[in-house]
């Protein structure tokens, strides 16, 4: 009666918790922040994001995973503590959880093994690892278990994975380190080279998010930017249209397009042809850039569908799999 099933999408962006019978507890950026000499936690999720290029030289705010993968072990293992305790609200002071993670389907086995070492130091009884793609699926209630190809492909943050499923397993998959945050630093790089404007990561991720586009909106919208003058070092600010972010994107979208194609050319053709008639399943934060199913759609010919729970999609997938990891 002491157990309790948790669900975990440890991403690049954000860490998802998922409690068997409460649903998401815990959707929060992965940012901690932490005094430089003690390492005594400052600040995690939402309020050290809030400090992301504002802090002081005493405080350090890092985003401790890169890429689908833990760039610095112990904030990762005391961010992800925090999160667990906070999720089981603490007063359970005998529960040791079941916990199912999810990694990029392209990670080693090192980087796999890391993530499952940072899991059990937090007082896991149990710890299982699934790859993203899967619980994706099955988050975004696909039957992964009939024998049907599903193309999911989940748009992170700091990774894509592109995987073609069918009888419970992944036939064949790819994983792009490109996603999300290289939409972010696209955009710092485009404003920079074509306004000699420097902008920081929270101000391109709020373009990216008001008026980003990665195909043409059938009313251009535009935005206001603030920044610094590389010129003059004076503060400065200019109007941004969504027309010019399609242009921003355009080799980051090309890369995850690629990648689509490359995972279709090589699946068998039986899975294509399920895929054809029922469509490609699109998750993730990355996948709610605007127009990017439509891209999909006119790049391949097969009907893109937005999960209507992209975000959550992989962390729900973890948390209803605990029961049948085995199967």
């Amino acid at each position: 009666m002491f157990d309790m099933d948790i669900g975990i999408d440890l991403g690049t962006a954000n860490v998802l918790v998922y409690v068997k019978g409460k649903g998401i507890v815990i959707n929060q950026p992965s940012v901690v922040a932490f005094e430089k000499k003690s390492k005594r936690l400052v600040a995690i999720g939402h309020r050290a994001k809030e400090m992301m290029g504002k802090a002081p030289d005493n405080i350090e705010v890092i985003r401790p995973l890169k890429q689908g993968v833990i760039s610095d072990f112990t904030v990762t293992e005391r961010m992800l503590k925090a999160y667990i305790e906070t999720a089981m609200q603490k007063k359970r002071m005998f529960s040791r959880p079941r916990i199912c993670v999810c990694v990029p389907s392209g990670v080693t086995e090192v980087e796999r093994r890391a993530v499952e070492d940072a899991v059990y130091n937090t007082g896991a009884k149990h710890v299982d690892i699934m790859e993203e793609p899967i619980a994706a699926a099955i988050g975004a209630d696909v039957d992964i278990s009939m024998p049907r190809g599903t193309m999911i492909v989940d748009i992170g943050g700091g990774t894509t994975d592109v995987a073609v499923i069918s009888l419970g397993g992944i036939v064949e998959s790819n994983s792009l380190k490109v996603a999300g945050d290289d939409y972010n630093e696209a955009m710092i790089k485009y404003i920079r080279r074509t306004y000699n404007l420097l902008i920081g990561e929270p101000t391109a991720e709020r373009i990216k998010m008001n008026i980003g586009t990665v195909y043409p909106r059938e009313e251009p919208v535009t935005m206001e930017v603030k920044g610094r003058d590389l010129v003059t070092g004076f503060p400065a600010r200019i109007i941004v249209s969504s027309e010019e972010t399609i242009e921003a994107f355009a080799e980051v979208t090309s890369q995850i397009l690629d990648t689509v194609h490359n995972v279709l050319e090589i699946s068998p053709p039986e899975l294509v042809a399920d895929i054809a008639e029922h469509g490609i399943v699109l998750t993730g934060g990355g996948c709610l850039i605007s127009g990017i199913d439509r891209l999909i759609e006119e790049s391949t010919g097969i009907r893109a569908i937005v999960s209507p729970n992209a975000i959550e999609a992989v962390v729900v997938g973890a948390g209803k799999s605990v029961n049948y990891i085995n199967k």
